[in-house]
Order: structure tokens, then C-alpha cells, then sequence
């Protein structure tokens, strides 16, 4: 959009008359000029008095001036039918909606004008249909105010004109049809607003689900590929040494494959449900065939249960971490009624970071946590420990989180 309110490359909208247009077909066309056209019975009593005339210039005049103005207003109702139907037709100008719709209105103006004059107070009938084509020509308050404009003039020429007689047939008219459409337009644009709010919504939540499916299957994938990969290594170490045990590990192996492909089936379909205590006791096991010491909880009634999903997840991504990016010897996991704490005596960088949470591709893991944490009212915290070591903990949020920034020692996942 532009400072004016247009839209960039908006080629205005010809005459759709006779346009074959793919979007809109032939049916829905011609019950638009139906609706359009319909009313214009309401000017049988001005073709009835240019019938009557008929042999006359005056008369003549009068029955092409007429079919002129229908027309006219037809092509005119044709062009500009998005507005009617509340449907987004780019505005070229702050005042009218295009070019060809203004010039189409005048063009009404002058016919009705005309047939006037050659009917008589008949053929200010066309004045209704001059006041109702305003409200979709312009923006809502123009047609409006051209609308009364005409009623105050038609009213007045009652008055002052001899050959007139007070009728406020046309008058009520005027006012009943503006009021008409314009209730018709409004509700047509709240309609259409309701309608690409849903649409938005559809398209939020599919997003979400992508979203969801893309953290569980990071989350399941590199814990899993993580522990398999060091008990390959481990099997391959104990082919010559031990062979027994390097059947095993791979006897194991084979079972974690089977299991992170059942969890990805679980996760794709939606009813994936992470268990605190299998994380803890996966944990173990992963853990010992990396080498590391683990210190772990044998129970996890400490957490209050609208956390312990998410304690799971900070738990498998925490032993994902310390077992791939750590280098540590011993891993110790703390839990308690606000959550979990996941500590490791790993190297970290000189700044107080680990590559975990600074490398894009690596820190993705915990960048879902942090929306995972978010969405249940907690809150994210990596910290560089002295003189070494990491922390990762996830904590129930007890009060609310300031947008300051925290200790240099700190970094926001």
C-alpha cells in the first residue's frame, strides 16, 4: 500500500458487462445484472409519459435518453459490483473508488438530468437510481451526502417549479433505497471481513500444527540420532574387545530406531504425549553410553503435573545437549514444584555461550523450547556456570517476566 492508500499495480477494472471472467461464470454474472436490473421497473411511469409523447421531439428525446440511462446504469452496477458486494476493490483515490466509475455517475447524472427536462417530474425518477449508484461510486459518506443533496433538491424544485405538484413518493423513495443498500453494503463487507478472519485463523493454526510437528520431530530425531550414534560408536569399539556386548549395543540400536520411528509416526498424527519418568529413565541410559556420570531423580512427583510434559521435553533436550555439544563427565538434573534444572560441567565459551545456543542450526532445539515454556507460563534460562559448566533449567513463571535485559552471565535461548 501507498502513503495515498492505493495498492501498488492496481490496473483499474473495465466495464464487465459482457466480459467472460473465469471467477465469476456466467451464472453469477447474470443474477448480479438481475439484481441490478430488477428495479428498474420503477421507471415505467417516465417511459410511460415518453410514450405518450411518442410523435413528439420531446418524446423521442425522452425514450432514448432513457435506455441510455438503463443502460448505462447496468454497465455502471457491473463495473463497480465488488463495492455492492462488499467485496476488496483497490481505492485509486481518497474520494470515489475508480476513475471509470466517477465518469460513469456523471454520465448518469446527465442522462437523468436530461430525462427530466423531457418528461417532466416523471423522469426524476431516475433520480433513485442517480442517489443508490453514488453509494458504491464513492466512499460511503460522499454517496451519502449526494444522496440528501438530491433529496433537498428534489423537494425544492416541488416548490418552485409550476408544472411540479408536492409528491414525496420519489422522496421516501430515495431515502428508503439508500437506506437499503447501504445496510446491504455494510453487512456485505462485515460478511466478507468475518469470512477472511476465518481464513486467517485456518491458515494461523495450520501454521501452529507445522510448527508443532517441526519441534517434535527435532526434538525426537536428535535425542534419538544423538544416542544412536554414540552406541554405534561404542559397538564398533567393542566388536574386537567384547563381542557379546557389542550385540547388545546393537541389538539396542535396532530397538531406538524402532522407538524414534514410532514416535514420529506418534507425532505426525498428533497424539504424541511426552512421560516425565520415560525421559528420566532414557535419560539414564543415554547417559551411561556416552560415558557420563548421571545424577538423575528416581521420581518425578516433585512436579506439579501441568509441567511434567514440559519437563520432559527440557529433560530430553538437555541430555540431547550434554551428550552432543557438552564434552562433560558428569550431568546432574534437579527436579522440584517450578521445574527442572539440567546442569553439566561442560566447556563453554569464553563469553559465557555454548555453541548449542549460539549456532543457528544447533540452538533450534532450544528455540522451540523456549515457545513450549512460553506457552505454559514458564520461562527459558541457559547459564554459563564458574568456573565451568552449563545450566539449563525451565522455571513456572511466579511473576511477570521484565523485558530488561538480564546479567551478561545469562543468555536468552
Amino acid at each position: 500500500m501507498t502513503a495515498s492508500g492505493t495498492r501498488e499495480g492496481f490496473v483499474e477494472p473495465r466495464p464487465r458487462v459482457f466480459s467472460g471472467e473465469p471467477d465469476q461464470g456466467w451464472t453469477g454474472r447474470l443474477m448480479g445484472l438481475a439484481f441490478a436490473g430488477i428495479w428498474l421497473v420503477f421507471l415505467s411511469d417516465a417511459f410511460s409519459m415518453a410514450w405518450q409523447h411518442r410523435r413528439e421531439l420531446r418524446g423521442d428525446t425522452a425514450l432514448v435518453v432513457l435506455v441510455l440511462f438503463v443502460i448505462v446504469y447496468v454497465a455502471h452496477f457491473s463495473h463497480l459490483r465488488e463495492a455492492v458486494w462488499g467485496q476488496s476493490t483497490p481505492a485509486v483515490h481518497r474520494w470515489f473508488l475508480t476513475r471509470t466509475g466517477v465518469a460513469g455517475w456523471i454520465g448518469l447524472a446527465v442522462l437523468a438530468a436530461a430525462s427530466t427536462v423531457a418528461v417532466g417530474q416523471e423522469g426524476a425518477s431516475t433520480w433513485v437510481f442517480l442517489a443508490v449508484s453514488g453509494l458504491w461510486t464513492f466512499r460511503l459518506r460522499i454517496g451519502l451526502a449526494l444522496g440528501v443533496a438530491l433529496v433537498v433538491l428534489y423537494e425544492f424544485l416541488t416548490f418552485h417549479v409550476d408544472s411540479w405538484r408536492h409528491d414525496a413518493s420519489i422522496t421516501m423513495s430515495m431515502v428508503l433505497a439508500m437506506a437499503a443498500v447501504t445496510g446491504g453494503m455494510i453487512a456485505s463487507q462485515r460478511q466478507r471481513a468475518l469470512s477472511e478472519a476465518r481464513q486467517e485463523n485456518a491458515r494461523l493454526a495450520i501454521q501452529e500444527e507445522r510448527n508443532r510437528m517441526a519441534r517434535d520431530v527435532h526434538d525426537i530425531l536428535g535425542h534419538s540420532l544423538t544416542v544412536i550414534t554414540v552406541k554405534a560408536e561404542l559397538a564398533a569399539r567393542l566388536l574386537e574387545v567384547n563381542p557379546e556386548r557389542a550385540r547388545a549395543e546393537v541389538a539396542d540400536l535396532e530397538r531406538l530406531a524402532r522407538d524414534a520411528l514410532a514416535d514420529v509416526r506418534q507425532a505426525v498424527a498428533g497424539f504424541r504425549e511426552m512421560s516425565l519418568p520415560a525421559e528420566l529413565a532414557r535419560a539414564r541410559s543415554s547417559l551411561a553410553a556416552a560415558g557420563i556420570e548421571a545424577d538423575l531423580p528416581t521420581a518425578a512427583d516433585a512436579v506439579p503435573t501441568h509441567l511434567r510434559e514440559l519437563c520432559a521435553w527440557t529433560l530430553r533436550e538437555g541430555v540431547t545437549n550434554v551428550i552432543r555439544h557438552s564434552g562433560a563427565t558428569t550431568c546432574r538434573v534437579t527436579l522440584d514444584d517450578h521445574g527442572i534444572t539440567v546442569t553439566d560441567n561442560g566447556a563453554t565459551r569464553a563469553n559465557g555461550s555454548r555453541d548449542v545456543t549460539t549456532h543457528p542450526a544447533a540452538g533450534t532445539g532450544l528455540i522451540g523450547l523456549r515457545e513450549r515454556a512460553e506457552a505454559a507460563g514458564a520461562r527459558l534460562r541457559t547459564t554459563a556456570l564458574d568456573p565451568q559448566g552449563f545450566e539449563l533449567s525451565v522455571r513456572a513463571a511466579t511473576r511477570p517476566v521484565s523485558g530488561s535485559a538480564g546479567t551478561s552471565e545469562r543468555v536468552d535461548a
